[in-house]
């Protein structure tokens, strides 16, 4: 449980490698990321969404795996085996562009203020960001460098990997 894990974070060496292995509802999320390295139930956009935004914002990155029911048990959680191809698609897709702008933003802040600060051998003025489903909200946001790999080259197929 998500309390219990907290508590035991909270207690025990900081060498410890935790994972969240239960069910985990969104209302949790911000107490779970941060201190589990991975999250093993993630059955739900909604979830993974939650967990990306919360990530987002303590700007670290959260491995996830996704929970399949194949047993198709009524009484468990998971994805049905035929809804997982379609959910690892979209849960790093934004569907919508603008929903990256504040993090673009965010990113050109970031820029500006440490060039601000005049570090000895330090210049940032290279801004990579941006794919192809968002580079013109990424240019609008200062972008020098866009990634635009699956329009010139298609989608990729990770299925081999």
């Amino acid at each position: 449980y998500v309390q219990e894990m907290v508590d035991k974070v909270d207690t025990l060496p900081d060498d410890i490698v935790w994972h969240m292995i239960g069910h985990l509802q969104r209302n949790k999320v911000k107490y779970v990321v941060g201190r589990a390295a991975m999250i093993h139930s993630v059955e739900s956009v909604r979830l993974a969404k939650a967990i990306s935004e919360e990530a987002v914002k303590k700007n670290l990155v959260v491995d996830i795996l996704v929970e399949v029911n194949v047993a198709g048990e009524e009484n468990k959680f998971g994805l049905k085996p035929e809804e997982v191809e379609d959910f690892v698609k979209e849960i790093p897709y934004v569907a919508n562009p603008e929903d990256n702008r504040v993090y673009f933003r965010q990113l050109k802040q970031l820029c500006v203020d440490i060039n601000a600060k005049n570090i000895d051998n330090i210049n940032m003025d290279v801004l990579s960001m941006g794919m192809t489903n968002d580079y013109i909200v990424a240019i609008e946001e200062g972008a020098t460098h866009i990634r635009v790999g699956t329009a010139i080259f298609g989608a990729r197929d990770y299925s081999n990997r």
